[in-house]
């Protein structure tokens, strides 16, 4: 699957807001958006008037940073979303939030949504005791996601576990880092997804 390869730190400057790609490096002054809080390029300081669909289009590519998927498919989860009962918005972000690699990351397996998706292309994780390497797997509630036992004793994994241990786990997930096993309990809510993103905004550019 295709994906974004070239700095990161420019795409939280350019939408202006922490998207967090980073793992621990955002929570620490050498965040990019810390030392240069505005838009990369030339005249990325100045100030540029935003019409309302600049605005749609930026809370678009805002929310499809932050979970690293392009274009083509995140349009597809739209689709998805507007095919399903409920509010189109909502059902998009719960999509999102329920690929492997994001509730890998939710739950502390991994420092950045990047690094959590990398550990499952490479086939760390096991959803319900068989191995799945693709980061947009679609977890079910119910599901128990866990690191391979040969994984388990990585420096690298131990390193993981180290730095995310004092992380809040969001309300959906049962996650016991000692062990390495995660459980879904539920789908999340929409209150319980807390990204920087306006989802109706997503809606209405999609809806032209």
């Amino acid at each position: 699957m295709a994906r974004y390869t070239g700095a990161v730190c420019r795409l939280c400057r350019r939408e202006g807001d922490k998207l967090f790609l980073k793992g621990e490096r955002c929570y620490t002054a050498k965040c990019a958006m810390e030392r240069r809080p505005y838009a990369p390029g030339q005249h990325g300081n100045r100030r540029a008037k935003v019409s309302e669909y600049g605005l749609q289009l930026r809370t678009k590519q805002k929310a499809k940073r932050i979970y690293g998927v392009l274009e083509t498919q995140f349009r597809n989860y739209y689709e998805t979303a507007a095919h399903q009962k409920g509010i189109t918005g909502e059902n998009l972000l719960v999509l999102l939030e329920m690929r492997l690699d994001n509730v890998a990351y939710r739950a502390g397996l991994g420092r950045s949504r990047t690094e959590a998706r990398q550990i499952v292309r490479h086939n760390h994780i096991l959803v319900n005791g068989k191995k799945v390497n693709i980061p947009s797997y679609q977890v079910k509630v119910g599901d128990v996601i866990t690191v391979k036992e040969k994984s388990q004793s990585t420096q690298g994994m131990k390193n993981i576990i180290e730095t995310t241990a004092s992380r809040s786990v969001t309300e959906w997930l049962d996650a016991d880092l000692e062990n390495f096993t995660v459980k879904i309990t539920a789908k999340p809510e929409r209150d319980q997804i807390l990204i920087p993103v306006e989802e109706t905004l997503i809606v209405e550019l999609y809806s032209k």
